[in-house]
């Protein structure tokens, strides 16, 4: 390359640089011209004060469904039953007193509580705890073994009554509620389930069945016994009793086979007590044994179903009507003892002073009998 191009070249280079710099100082000029022309004004950062920064907005929805409607009004009327077993006396010593508890529910404005009898059975004092904490004695009315129900009376203000249902109109598949304070210490707890069947029977091995109960797949634990059963409207339409975890037959184990007497049945068994301080049943003043078709195999007897007449009280409509040692009652009016109809519940559905055939059997012999049924007092 000549040295004239050479030249050339760097004056080119020359140019564009002097350019380039004269560009960006009239760009400067011009903006820092622009700034000097705007008034003063602070840069601002957006930025959470302090106070701000520890302010929560919580929404203020009111969240009010059906069933928590139904929940504040028979929550004040729910109890927790608190009992006292006294120690016995033992060979090797007293034993200590024993603290049992359950729920139940005010149904009355003289402070009448209902309960079941098994959370009272045994017991030498009963409290229970109102909803706020607070607690007050009571006195034992009267219990019905037979239904599982007592009823207790308080002497002290009430926090409220409880509203009763009907029971006899309910369907499988209506919400419940079920309040109680399972294992003593969760009080007032609230499960929610449905009805799954109505009319149902559990044997209590005791030669006797508790009948028409209702089956709920709300939970049900040990605690809540006594307390109620709620429909949506927050009335009462069953009084929780017991739940079956399996069968004598089966390894399975269950869940959400709970069960309540239902409100009618209780209010009618309720209504005996606080009226007489019992129950008034059919009696027909026996002693007697359950006859299968496994015992009557093994003995030899001539039916597969009935009771065995193991002894005849003195006095007793049984003696009056001419029953005897020995002899194997098969029916009462116009129902076959079987595996669906015992002999307890059978006669239940008499009343005392009514009259009925037996059907008997004394020996190999079939005989009739007519009897009219005293009273018991459960």
């Amino acid at each position: 390359m000549s040295w004239k191009r050479l030249l050339y070249v760097l004056f080119v280079i020359l140019v564009a640089g002097i350019s380039a710099l004269s560009g960006a100082i009239a760009g400067g000029v011009a903006v820092y011209s622009a700034f000097q022309k705007q008034p003063s004004q602070p840069i601002t950062v957006l930025q959470a004060t302090p106070d701000e920064s520890k302010t929560i907005n919580l929404s203020t929805t009111q969240i009010n469904t059906t069933i928590t409607q139904a929940v504040e009004k028979i929550s004040p009327t729910v109890v927790t039953v608190v009992g006292t077993i006294p120690g016995q006396l033992t060979i090797f010593g007293p034993t200590q007193d024993q603290y049992v508890s359950g729920s139940g529910v005010i149904i009355s404005s003289d402070g009448y509580i209902l309960t079941n009898n098994h959370v009272i059975e045994g017991t030498s004092s009963v409290s229970v705890i109102f909803a706020d904490g607070s607690q007050v004695d009571v006195t034992i009315v009267g219990t019905d073994i037979y239904a599982d129900l007592a009823v207790l009376k308080v002497n002290a203000a009430i926090p409220g009554v409880a509203g009763l249902g009907n029971s006899d109109t309910l369907k499988p598949g209506e919400t419940v509620i079920a309040i109680g304070s399972p294992l003593g210490d969760f009080k007032n707890s609230v499960t929610v389930g449905v009805i799954s069947a109505t009319g149902r029977s559990i044997d209590t091995g005791k030669g006797y069945q508790l009948e028409d109960l209702i089956q709920t797949d709300a939970a049900i634990n040990h605690g809540n016994s006594g307390g109620p059963l709620v429909n949506l409207a927050g009335e009462v339409i069953g009084i929780n009793t017991l739940v079956v975890r399996g069968s004598g037959f089966t390894s399975d184990v269950a869940e959400g086979l709970g069960f309540a007497i239902p409100v009618n049945t209780a209010w009618a068994v309720a209504e005996q007590i606080i009226q007489k301080g019992y129950v008034s049943r059919p009696y027909l003043g026996i002693r007697w044994q359950s006859i299968t078709p496994a015992i009557a195999q093994a003995y030899n007897l001539p039916v597969e179903w009935g009771v065995y007449v193991a002894d005849v009280f003195a006095d007793s409509p049984a003696a009056r009507a001419g029953l005897e040692r020995g002899d194997i009652i098969v029916r009462i009016g116009e129902v076959n003892l079987d595996e669906n109809h015992s002999y307890i519940n059978t006669i239940f559905n008499y009343s005392p002073g009514d009259k009925v055939t037996l059907e008997v059997y004394r020996g190999n012999k079939r005989i009739e009998i007519q009897v009219t049924f005293g009273e018991m007092k459960s």
